[in-house]
C-alpha cells in the first residue's frame, strides 16, 4: 500500500508465543498495517494523522475478544474507520483556521504503488484536494468502496449506516468526485519527464525552459501554514508562476523522489527537506504545482527520508 516503512504499533512489543511468533492479535493487525494505513491517509491527507489512528486501532484491537470476531479484516478496517472519522471532523474544525491554502501532507510512496494506477490516482495530490470536498461520512464510503471495493454491508458496518443508506451516500460521492476530478489518469513517466524538465529550468535558471513546460493557465498551490513564507492565494498563469519559481534560491538541492504514488521534487536547504512539490501533468505540460512548505507536514517524509539514507 500506500507507506514505504511504517513501523505497527506492536510489531516489536506485542506478546509473543513459546515459539517466538506473534499472538494471533499482532499477526492481524500486522497482516493489515498496510491496509489500515492508507485507509486512515485517504481519509484524513495526514500521515501523522494516519499513524495516531493506528495507534488507537490497536490499542482497541488489543483488547478485542478474538473468539467473537469472524472477519478480523473487517474488524480492524471498521475500528479503523470510525476512529479516522472522529478525527476528521475534528480537523475538519482546524482547517477553517489554517492560514492560506491547505495541502494534504505528502507521503513517500513505494515504487509498487505507481503500477496500481487506482491506488496511485487516489493517494495523488490532485485526487486528496478532490476529497476534501466531500463530508467526512461520503469521504468515508468513497475510499472505501471506490479504493478498496469493500461491499456495502462492511462499509455500512465501518460508518453506522444501513447498507441501503450507503450504497446513496456511494452514489453521491462518485458524481461528486467525477465532477471534479481531474480529467484522464496521469503516468509516472509523463509525470517524470515533465519534472525532470522542471528541475533543468530551475537549476539553470532558464526562464523560457521553465515557461515551456508549463501550461498556461498552471495553477501553484503553496502550503505555508502561517509558518513559513508561501502564497496565501493560489497563483495561476504561466508568467506568475514562472515569476515566483524564479525565486527559488540556488542553494537548493533538488531530488526526485516517488511522492503520493508518482514522481515529485523534494527540495533540499542545507541537508534538510525545504519544500516538496507534486505536481499535476497534462498532454505533457504541467497543469498543477503544490507545493508543501509547512515544517509540520514535512517531519514525516524528513523521517522517513532519514531512515532510508
Amino acid at each position: 500500500m500506500a507507506g514505504t516503512s511504517q513501523t505497527a504499533p506492536g510489531d516489536r512489543g506485542g506478546d509473543m508465543s513459546r515459539d517466538d511468533r506473534p499472538d494471533p492479535a499482532t499477526e492481524a493487525f500486522v497482516a493489515h498495517r498496510s491496509l489500515l494505513f492508507t485507509v486512515a491517509y485517504e481519509m484524513l491527507g495526514s500521515a501523522a494523522d494516519a499513524e495516531d489512528v493506528l495507534q488507537e486501532t490497536w490499542l482497541r484491537w488489543a483488547g478485542v475478544d478474538l473468539d467473537t470476531v469472524r472477519d478480523r479484516r473487517a474488524y480492524l478496517v471498521r475500528i479503523a474507520t470510525r476512529e479516522a472519522l472522529s478525527r476528521l471532523r475534528t480537523l475538519g474544525r482546524r482547517k477553517e483556521s489554517y492560514v492560506g491554502p491547505w495541502l494534504p501532507e505528502p507521503l513517500l510512496t513505494a515504487p509498487d504503488v505507481a503500477e496500481d494506477v487506482v491506488l496511485a490516482d487516489s493517494v495523488s495530490m490532485a485526487m486528496l484536494l478532490v476529497l476534501e470536498t466531500l463530508g467526512p461520512t461520503e469521504r468515508a464510503v468513497f475510499v472505501l468502496r471506490e479504493v478498496f471495493d469493500l461491499d456495502y454491508d462492511e462499509i455500512a458496518e465501518a460508518v453506522d449506516k444501513s447498507p441501503a443508506a450507503v450504497r446513496q451516500i456511494a452514489h453521491r460521492a462518485r458524481a461528486h468526485v467525477a465532477a471534479r476530478r481531474p480529467r484522464g489518469v496521469v503516468s509516472p513517466s509523463a509525470t517524470r519527464d515533465a519534472l525532470e524538465a522542471f528541475q533543468r529550468a530551475v537549476e539553470t535558471g532558464d526562464l523560457q525552459r521553465l515557461l515551456d513546460v508549463l501550461a498556461p493557465e498552471v495553477v501553484l498551490l503553496g502550503d505555508g501554514g502561517g509558518v513559513v513564507p508561501a502564497a496565501l492565494e493560489p497563483v495561476v498563469g504561466a508568467d506568475r508562476v514562472t515569476d515566483v519559481l524564479g525565486r527559488i534560491s540556488a542553494a537548493m538541492l533538488l531530488q526526485l523522489a516517488q511522492v503520493n504514488g508518482y514522481p515529485a521534487l523534494v527540495f533540499r536547504l542545507n541537508g534538510e527537506i525545504e519544500t516538496v512539490m507534486a505536481v499535476r501533468v497534462d498532454d505533457g505540460l504541467i497543469t498543477g504545482l503544490y507545493a508543501v512548505r509547512n515544517p509540520e507536514k514535512l517531519s514525516h517524509m524528513e523521517r522517513e527520508t532519514t531512515l532510508h539514507r
